[in-house]
């Protein structure tokens, strides 16, 4: 499944493609809190990267742990204003793992992973697509 949200103007937008994890456990959703709020574990591909690499280098970040990365859950884009970048088109494609061991300590200093009911989290990630994607895993 894929949506798209915003409406694409006439305009150059950056494009941004991302692989975030879904990580689930007892019915609690793994997430990462930074000061502008709650993200799914995750981030931008860098160049050469595909989405399996980045996801596990984006948990080893942010986390510090090593993770399975399992079936995709869904994906999506935006096309949005962001504060710093302008007209940006994020296009994020989200999977369903988990996490195994640690490996080193979070190098990302305010970002700060939780676990957090899908109950308490809904509807409260930052990116609203994140929160579309936590709706498709839990719809399943």
């Amino acid at each position: 499944m894929h949506k798209i949200f915003g409406i694409k103007e006439n305009v150059k937008y950056v494009t941004r493609k991302g692989a975030y994890l879904i990580l689930i456990h007892d019915n609690q959703v793994g997430i990462v809190q930074t000061p502008k709020g709650f993200f799914l574990v995750g981030g931008g591909l860098k160049s050469g990267e595909n989405h399996n690499e980045c996801v596990k280098r984006e948990c080893i970040e942010e986390v510090g742990c090593d993770v399975s990365v399992k079936n995709k859950v869904c994906s999506a884009e935006a096309y949005c204003v962001h504060q710093t970048i302008g007209y940006f088109h994020p296009i994020q494609t989200y999977y369903v793992g988990e996490l195994l061991s640690k490996v080193s300590v979070p190098v990302e200093k305010d970002h700060f992973f939780l676990w957090i009911e899908y109950d308490k989290i809904k509807g409260k990630m930052f990116v609203e697509m994140q929160n579309w994607a936590l709706e498709q895993y839990f719809s399943e």
